[in-house]
């Protein structure tokens, strides 16, 4: 079974995290959160806690085994929020009618060319190589501002706020989750969902975003005309550290 928090009141709100990433990403947020939703905080297959990813297309496995945790959790339909591959996994679980409402924040799969793909591909696997090599020293250097600057400025606009323990978490769980990160990079499947125009969808992508740049909205912009579009400004790929607040009020606002 998949790893997972549960904590607040009000309407569940599941929270899904991207590659490399954890269900710990989303706690800059939480307490913005809980006095108005039930939060659920998610470790993707192959993530953080959970278990390995299932073999098969890797976006249908997770797909699948969120939809499990969900029954098992008594969650129907549930409002689901991601950031990256969390953000494209909210977005198809919304076409599926598994989601009552989906916020996306930077969601992968609009890429509109080999290139675009190639080019976040070659990105993750230069970070996962440079993690590798950092990994004997990692609690040293992750426990100055240069430091978590240096590892997590690719994902981050304000690195050095990031709390040491929290980098130190992120760092191990990228480490962790690269035999899945090789699997979803070699996947150049973009995102082909159709949610129904009747479930409220929200779309928000980080200004500065380096993993999946900007000009993508405009590609989310056209498959999804029905939804909400935001920009985040002054917002990293990952926008939780960089704009808790913002980030907590698009979450709360796509959900109602």
């Amino acid at each position: 079974m998949l790893a997972y928090e549960r904590v607040g009141t009000g309407e569940p709100l599941v929270l899904l995290h991207g590659l490399s990433h954890r269900r710990q990403g989303w706690y800059p947020v939480l307490d913005r959160l809980t006095a108005e939703r039930e939060v659920v905080l998610v470790d993707l297959p192959g993530h953080g806690e959970s278990p390995e990813l299932g073999p098969g297309n890797p976006v249908e496995a997770m797909r699948k085994e969120l939809r499990v945790l969900f029954d098992r959790l008594g969650l129907d339909r549930p409002h689901v929020a991601g950031n990256s591959l969390g953000g494209r996994l909210a977005l198809e679980l919304a076409a599926e009618g598994a989601a009552r409402s989906a916020v996306a924040l930077s969601p992968a799969g609009f890429w509109s060319s080999d290139a675009e793909h190639a080019y976040t591909r070659f990105l993750f696997q230069s970070i996962s190589a440079i993690a590798s090599r950092v990994e004997p020293r990692a609690e040293r250097v992750l426990a100055t501002k240069a430091g978590r600057a240096l590892l997590f400025s690719w994902i981050h606009t304000r690195p050095h706020t990031t709390l040491p323990e929290l980098a130190l978490g992120d760092f191990r769980g990228l480490l962790r989750a690269l035999p899945t990160i090789e699997r979803f990079t070699d996947d150049r499947e973009p995102l082909r969902a159709v949610i129904s125009p009747d479930v409220p969808v929200a779309i928000a992508w980080s200004r500065r975003d380096l993993v999946l740049p900007l000009y993508q909205s405009s590609v989310a912009r056209r498959r999804f005309p029905h939804a909400r579009h935001f920009r985040l400004p002054g917002c990293g790929h990952v926008p939780m550290v960089d704009a808790p607040d913002l980030v907590a009020k698009v979450l709360l606002r796509g959900s109602r």
